[in-house]
């Protein structure tokens, strides 16, 4: 086995000298915090006093049927993925071909990045009512005789949270497939032409092969943003309502903990959505280096 040479010890030395405040500050910050949601999941925890039970709190929540209907509204959610990737994908590919007006859409397809969740929120929860926008349009093309609420209904308010969840992720995936393809050869697609092949042919012979990487990464964030990051969307669209039916996991930790006073229950459950986000990061990292 061939050995080190002394600068490369000397810049290990010092990568791991420069590394350690920040591993330092993530331990303290993150690290203790989630040892510590670990060890209160197995008790009931009332803020100020716990009780131990073990994993008979792992068991109890398993078998409560509340728990698997947020679930099954998160499962709902994921439906929305592929639709939340695919479409920012055609839309970059547009704007990456400099369409007419290109820079005007851009702008207009970027704007829900640009925009906090409380306002999409806001503005979406006033486009569903029943006085909303969506009626007014329907009325105005003499469509009105199919005037709904969809936020009175349980599956009609998860469509509305899923359609604004999708609204929200175009702009960010739309960048970043804007990203992939600035970095592509053109040349290939310059060839192409040459050969007769269309735009479609193009996106899907030349282009979609070498955005892989990039529809990795849009997937994971999108994934991630539909388990962790639509708890003020529905706080403020819907409140969870009505009953479960759009209480997501990470709403239905907030309501155990902060509404009902048991965290011992939200930690439990913060846990349960770590180990679930940490799965698919892990499974996420094996496969780009199995493809490498």
């Amino acid at each position: 086995m061939k050995k080190a040479s002394p600068l490369f010890r000397q810049r290990r030395r010092s990568g791991i000298l420069f590394s350690l405040p920040a591993f330092i500050l993530v331990a303290a910050f993150l690290g203790i915090p989630i040892i510590q949601a670990g060890f209160f999941s197995f008790t009931e925890w009332n803020g100020i006093t716990s009780i131990w039970h073990g994993v008979s709190t792992y068991n109890h929540e398993l078998h409560n049927p509340i728990f698997w209907r947020v679930l099954q509204n998160n499962g709902f959610l994921l439906l929305g993925v592929p639709i939340a990737i695919l479409f920012p994908m055609g839309v970059a590919f547009l704007l990456n071909e400099k369409v007419y007006g290109w820079r005007i859409f851009r702008s207009i397809y970027f704007l829900p990045t640009a925009i906090s969740w409380v306002v999409i929120g806001m503005v979406s929860m006033r486009f569903f009512a029943q006085e909303g926008l969506l009626n007014g349009l329907l009325r105005s093309i003499g469509l009105g005789f199919i005037k709904t609420d969809f936020l009175s209904s349980e599956q009609g308010a998860l469509f509305a949270v899923g359609i604004t969840f999708i609204w929200s992720m175009v702009g960010t995936n739309t960048i970043i497939f804007l990203t992939g393809m600035a970095t592509l050869d053109q040349s290939l697609n310059e060839a192409a032409r040459m050969d007769g092949a269309g735009n479609f042919r193009i996106f899907r012979s030349i282009t979609l092969p070498q955005l892989r990487r990039f529809i990795q990464f849009s997937f994971i964030i999108t994934v991630i943003s539909a388990f962790t990051a639509l708890f003020s969307l529905i706080f403020v669209m819907t409140g969870g309502g009505p009953g479960f039916g759009t209480t997501t996991l990470e709403f239905f930790i907030y309501q155990s903990a902060f509404s009902r006073g048991e965290f011992g229950t939200g930690a439990m459950l913060g846990v349960i959505l770590f180990i679930m986000m940490a799965i698919l990061g892990i499974g996420q990292l094996l496969l780009m280096r199995s493809e490498d």
